[in-house]
C-alpha cells in the first residue's frame, strides 16, 4: 500500500480534473447531465483508479486499476473530441486538453510497466 498523493501521475490526473472542470463549466445548460456529466466522470475516474489501485493488496491489483484509469483516459479523450466538434470549446483548448491526457495516459502507462517488471 503506498500513498496516492505522493505519485507525480495521480497529482497530474488531479490537477487535469481541475482544469476539465473549469473548462466545462463553460458548456451549454442542456449538457450539465450529458457531455459535462460525462467527462467530468471519466476524469475523475483516472485519479480515483490510481488512488484505489494505491490501496490494495500489492502490484498486480494496482496494475489493474492503472488499466482502469488508462481506460478512463481514452474515454476523456474521445470525449474532448467530441466537445471540439460540437464547438463547445476552441482549437486551442481541445489541443491543450488532449496533450495533457497524453501525458497523463504516457505516466500511466510508464508506471504500469515498471509494476508489470517487477511482477516477472
Amino acid at each position: 500500500m503506498q500513498d496516492f498523493t505522493k505519485l507525480e501521475v495521480w497529482r497530474k490526473a488531479h490537477i487535469f480534473t481541475i482544469n476539465l472542470y473549469k473548462i466545462t463549466s463553460s458548456f451549454p445548460e442542456e449538457e450539465i447531465y450529458g457531455l459535462t456529466n460525462q467527462l467530468r466522470r471519466a476524469s475523475i475516474s483516472i485519479e480515483s483508479n490510481i488512488a484505489e489501485g494505491c490501496g490494495r493488496n500489492g502490484n498486480k491489483e494496482l496494475s489493474r486499476f492503472l488499466d482502469i484509469a488508462q481506460g478512463s483516459a481514452n474515454e476523456v479523450k474521445c470525449q474532448v473530441f467530441i466537445a471540439r466538434d460540437l464547438g463547445y470549446i476552441n482549437d486551442e483548448k481541445s489541443q491543450l486538453l488532449t496533450d495533457k491526457i497524453n501525458e497523463v495516459s504516457k505516466m500511466i502507462n510508464s508506471f504500469n510497466q515498471k509494476l508489470r517488471t517487477k511482477n516477472q
